[in-house]
């Protein structure tokens, strides 16, 4: 330990959790499950109510300089209810909280509720409270996410097996690469304020930073054809460090295969742009708002038969370790690398 302490970093997101949580026992029967999974899950008669939150910070969350209040807004009720969804629920109603500094002014803080709204009306959730309070560090945002899913239905982290099939929705790697294009523009412009931004050719990957969608129709698609995962999570944090994290709940080890992970075209053109094998931001990224789930070897091919999608690896037994493996056979191990305290 150095002279200030152990380094947050040391731990990562998910270790900090996990260490500054471990001595907190339910004393509640309604608890079912506490800290540990995409969202709470309380016992609530007939369903179970699950409950998530949410802290993002001006300056390590986003960035004003080139993020409109309104996608913003958007952008926080997406983040919100992918927990709900990532544990097979539904998301019902929000709470919104802000600090608030003087720089602000009412009709920016308009445009973001207007944000919030239409995110509200497409997942079909209720704006149900909040607060606000002055902050002297610019705009910070806590959001929580209620929702419900039958007592049946709720699939967690911890209950993936050896042989299942990993599975992951969309493609992975868009909004990092726009964050990389925002940022450059952003420091052109602060040097000559007379170049204009130029994001010609990138408006997908420039929108799944700034105003990304969650999958949610996939799970109805998942339930249409029979399938429940073993396993689920919402890829924020990166897909490799979102897949470890399921590997060390369920106690389970990995192996996906480079050529499976879905890229899109723009994200590989941006990455080749900045001299980056587009693999990286894919495995290492976050913000993706996809999902990311197992299921049992027999769903095998009623899973290849659902167009949203696809197949990367699979689970293997414990202590075998994370693994991408290419199509010469060579392996490499996974790291969490998706977190680690700032964007």
């Amino acid at each position: 330990m150095s002279e200030k302490g152990t380094q947050i970093s040391e731990f990562g997101k998910y270790g900090l959790i996990s260490h500054l949580t471990s001595d907190f026992k339910p004393v509640n029967k309604s608890t079912v499950k506490g800290t540990g999974d995409d969202a709470a899950i309380i016992e609530n008669g007939k369903k179970m109510t699950l409950v998530s939150t949410d802290l993002l910070l001006e300056g390590i969350h986003f960035n004003l300089i080139y993020t409109p209040m309104k996608h913003l807004g958007y952008k926080t009720v997406i983040r919100a209810i992918s927990d709900i969804y990532a544990m097979n629920g539904t998301p019902e109603q929000l709470l919104v909280s802000l600090g608030i500094s003087s720089r602000f002014s009412v009709e920016q803080i308009e445009e973001f509720y207007e944000g919030i709204s239409l995110a509200c009306i497409k997942y079909k959730t209720d704006l149900a409270g909040g607060d606000t309070t002055s902050s002297v560090t610019g705009l910070t945002i806590s959001v929580t996410a209620v929702g419900s899913a039958e007592k049946g239905n709720i699939i967690r982290r911890d209950t993936a097996r050896p042989n299942d099939l990993i599975c992951v929705t969309g493609d992975f790697g868009a909004s990092f690469m726009g964050l990389q294009l925002l940022e450059r523009e952003r420091r052109l412009y602060e040097k000559d304020k007379n170049i204009q931004p130029d994001l010609s050719g990138y408006d997908y990957v420039a929108g799944r930073q700034l105003k990304p969608e969650f999958p949610a129709a996939v799970l109805q698609e998942l339930a249409g054809a029979g399938i429940k995962p073993t396993a689920m999570i919402d890829v924020t944090e990166g897909l490799a460090s979102d897949l470890i994290q399921i590997c060390r709940s369920s106690g389970t080890g990995c192996r996906i295969f480079y050529s499976r992970i879905p890229v899109d075209y723009e994200t590989g053109k941006a990455a080749e742009e900045f001299n980056i094998d587009p693999i990286t931001p894919a495995l290492n990224g976050g913000e993706d708002y996809e999902l990311l789930f197992s299921v049992a070897l027999e769903d095998a091919e009623r899973i290849k038969q659902l167009k949203s999608v696809k197949v990367i690896g699979h689970m293997t037994a414990p202590g075998t370790g994370y693994f991408i493996a290419g199509d010469d056979g060579s392996e490499v191990e996974l790291t969490a690398q998706g977190w680690s305290g700032r964007k």
